[in-house]
């Protein structure tokens, strides 16, 4: 406990915690503006592609569109966790505090938990004001629409607390990926050129690949990617073509447990100086 009190205090004691906090806040306000919009055409749906017709009308239903829009934020939320798990690593070798803190405690392994328990708390805390900015948005937007807000359904209720999930498994991710890579700029661009670039350009390889080997399954593999299980994690309900939002949380934790036991791994083994 006290080791997981020192690792939230070394975040406290920074910019960093507030600054991500404010960009998340600014990104929000940007992505549901974004999401308005296309929730507008959504539940006004004039001259939709027949082709189209099946997805617009399976996210026009209340507890998808509630659930679309109460998870908003959620994209660069994620990023930022992130990035405060990479950082709580990389900050150690960044101000050269990595042997006096692993002198301190000698069980590397109780580090690592501890720093990725930090990082899970701030992604409750940004899912805790990106939810509450979000339900408010969705209650306000639904209402203009004259749309009814699903709050009460399983569906909805669901979708909000496995974001919730999402959140903390980034923490994860980002703590392992500081671990893989120790120099603070080399971790940061890294991750947000994965995350911000990678992700699009993989799902446009995969599409072009299907296309051209006229293969539809090859386009599932793009949820294999962990921002978009993320996203389908919080999907209310079984749109067309797309997995069960359980798969999501599969390909998730797989990711988490995957860059977790390499980070913890990593670290109980490598020479820290």
């Amino acid at each position: 406990m006290n080791l997981i009190r020192s690792e939230f205090l070394k975040i406290r004691t920074t910019n960093v915690w507030w600054l991500f906090a404010l960009g998340t806040v600014v990104l929000w306000g940007l992505s549901f503006l974004v999401n308005a919009v296309q929730s507008h055409y959504v539940l006004n749906p004039e001259g939709v592609p027949d082709d189209q017709a099946a997805t617009f009308s399976a996210m026009a239903k209340p507890a998808a569109m509630t659930a679309y829009l109460a998870t908003t934020g959620q994209y660069f939320g994620l990023m930022f966790v992130l990035l405060l798990g990479i950082l709580t690593v990389t900050n150690e070798f960044y101000h050269q505090t990595a042997t006096t803190t692993f002198l301190a405690t000698p069980h590397r392994t109780a580090v690592i938990v501890a720093k990725t328990v930090a990082a899970a708390i701030f992604g409750f805390l940004l899912w805790a004001v990106t939810t509450v900015l979000s339900v408010i948005g969705t209650v306000i937007f639904l209402n203009i629409e004259n749309a009814e807000a699903a709050f009460g359904d399983s569906a909805v209720i669901r979708s909000i607390l496995l974001n919730l999930l999402a959140f903390a498994l980034w923490g994860l991710i980002g703590v392992g990926f500081g671990v893989l890579i120790r120099s603070q700029i080399g971790a940061t661009v890294t991750a947000l050129i994965l995350y911000l670039v990678g992700t699009l350009a993989v799902s446009i390889i995969v599409q072009l690949l299907s296309l051209w080997l006229d293969q539809d399954w090859i386009q599932q593999l793009a949820w294999a990617l962990p921002s978009n299980a993320s996203s389908l994690l919080v999907s209310g309900v079984d749109l067309p073509e797309q997995p069960h939002y359980w798969v999501g949380g599969l390909v998730l934790l797989a990711w988490a447990a995957v860059t977790g036991v390499i980070g913890t791994l990593i670290t109980r083994n490598r020479d820290i100086s």
